[in-house]
């Protein structure tokens, strides 16, 4: 039972940390907006920018 328990929590405190980390990487690149495009949750660069081959190219379309 004890075994269960901490399994439990340990999942818990993984999945609490995983989303904490995706806010601070938001977080980080909304105040540091001159580091370039970064991607968002969807995959997509986001800010105008098209992504090939893991590099975002800005420009017309």
């Amino acid at each position: 039972m004890a075994n269960a328990l901490i399994a439990s929590l340990v999942i818990f405190a993984v999945l609490a940390g995983w989303v904490w980390v995706q806010q601070r990487y938001a977080a980080f690149a909304r105040q540091n907006p001159k580091l370039g495009p970064f991607r968002a949750p969807d995959g997509s660069c986001g800010g105008g920018c098209a992504c090939k081959n893991g590099q975002c190219e800005t420009g017309s379309r």
